[in-house]
């Protein structure tokens, strides 16, 4: 006789059972019926298997007892609440607790779900937060942030420190309203770090689904911690502040993550900064057409408006008539006024009068103005209408006008850096 439970073979009477002999498992204490199987259902149901899957016995007793009885000893007016009753009481056999604990049992479950390419459902893990109070600080904003960067939820939440050390204030009263479990260590140095590198060596032994550790601190001892954490296969984030920011380092993968505390935002990479800056100025550059575009229809409808004013105005041919006229005036009082102004050097003696008289009305002007050369052939120049170059090679008085003034007696040059200053005695 063999237990349905543990397969043991150990096993005694214990009475009867709905007149039926009960047996007692001495190794697991499971009692059972005695299964009635003829020799040839018995081989028939294990062949079925495949001789992959046992059948337990016990299970299909009553199928025994159903083939065996004579067809006509079932009326046929009460064939159907018995086949109903049959399946009851087979379903209360198979389905009982004994049966589904069983490791038989268990077994053949597992050989169905094999065969048909059922995969059992994994249980989902969680991340685990070690915080060593002593070396940083975690704000309600900071936490969340980490939260957010595991792919597990955040579930268990450890702060190690002396907490009675009075430099840790009203911190811990803080952290367990958040819900840390809160870890004691006696007063000395790296106490809160040793803690905390011991029950990391363990943790999967009371924390079985943990999938993914947070470790807080910046002191480079726990670099140990991490090693250890990834030989268990866990996924490790070391979290260290550096300045402003805390550094986020997947140990795993190597990638980093920095995180503003005054801010209370992510740090972004330097290829985010640069996209952002592109989608700025792309914005700013469909504002600008925008505006552009919209400035032009204005301005199109503005020089439609004034086409329409000015073919719908009757004054219109008598402004276009004056315009002429007016034109035509102002152009000969320009003319007149230029004949008038520019005087005619006919000769040497007319050029020297009016080059004196030009030297003379600047003086007077400004007596401690510098006259150049150049200034006072452009002066010559509006006066008489021509180049001073000009003039000197139609009087024939020379190649240049500055050779003819430093030829010519009545005129001093002095120079003063490039150019040449012109001075002379004061004819009439």
């Amino acid at each position: 006789m063999k237990c349905p439970r543990c397969e043991s073979t150990s096993c005694r009477q214990n009475g009867c059972r709905n007149d039926k002999q009960n047996y007692l498992c001495k190794n697991c204490g499971q009692q059972f019926l005695e299964p009635v199987f003829p020799h040839s259902l018995k081989g028939e149901l294990l062949a079925n298997s495949n001789g992959q899957t046992k059948v337990s016995m016990a299970v299909t007793t009553e199928v025994s007892l159903v083939k065996n009885l004579p067809e006509e000893k079932i009326p046929e007016r009460n064939l159907n609440s018995f086949n109903v009753k049959l399946a009851e009481e087979v379903l209360q056999n198979i389905l009982s607790s004994d049966r589904v604990e069983s490791a038989a049992f268990t077994k053949f479950l597992l050989g169905i779900q094999q065969s048909n390419g059922i995969k059992p459902k994994l249980e989902a893990g969680i991340s685990l937060l070690l915080l060593d109070a002593e070396n940083l600080k975690l704000d309600i904003n900071s936490e969340f942030f980490l939260a957010s960067v595991c792919k597990c939820p955040l579930q268990v939440k450890m702060a190690f420190a002396n907490w009675r050390n009075p430099s840790t204030g009203k911190q811990d009263i803080e952290l367990y309203n958040r819900g840390y479990q809160l870890v004691h260590v006696p007063g000395g140095k790296d106490g809160a770090d040793a803690k905390m590198i011991a029950f990391g060596a363990c943790v999967l032994r009371s924390y079985p689904t943990v999938k993914e550790i947070l470790v807080c601190s910046g002191d480079g001892i726990l670099n140990h911690l991490c090693n250890e954490l990834q030989n268990q296969g866990l996924i490790v984030y070391w979290i260290r502040r550096q300045g402003q920011n805390l550094h986020i380092e997947n140990r795993n993968t190597g990638k980093l993550t920095d995180y503003s505390l005054p801010m209370a935002t992510e740090v972004p990479s330097f290829e985010k900064v640069v996209d952002t800056i592109q989608d700025l100025i792309k914005t700013e550059q469909e504002s600008i057409n925008a505006r552009l575009d919209s400035l032009v229809a204005v301005a199109t409808s503005f020089q439609e408006k004034c086409e329409i004013n000015i073919k719908h105005n009757p004054k219109q041919p008598e402004i276009e008539k004056i315009i002429p006229v007016l034109d035509n005036s102002v152009t000969e009082c320009n003319q007149e006024t230029k004949q008038d102004n520019s005087a005619k050097v006919t000769n040497k003696k007319v050029l020297d009068k009016i080059l004196l008289k030009i030297i003379k009305d600047i003086q007077n002007k400004s007596p401690k103005t510098k006259l150049s050369v150049p200034k006072l052939g452009s002066e010559l120049q509006k006066i008489a209408g021509e180049s001073p170059n000009s003039i000197i090679k139609k009087l024939k008085l020379g190649s240049s006008f500055l050779k003819y003034l430093q030829s010519s007696p009545t005129f001093t040059l002095k120079a003063s850096g490039k150019e040449y200053e012109v001075t002379a005695l004061l004819r009439e």
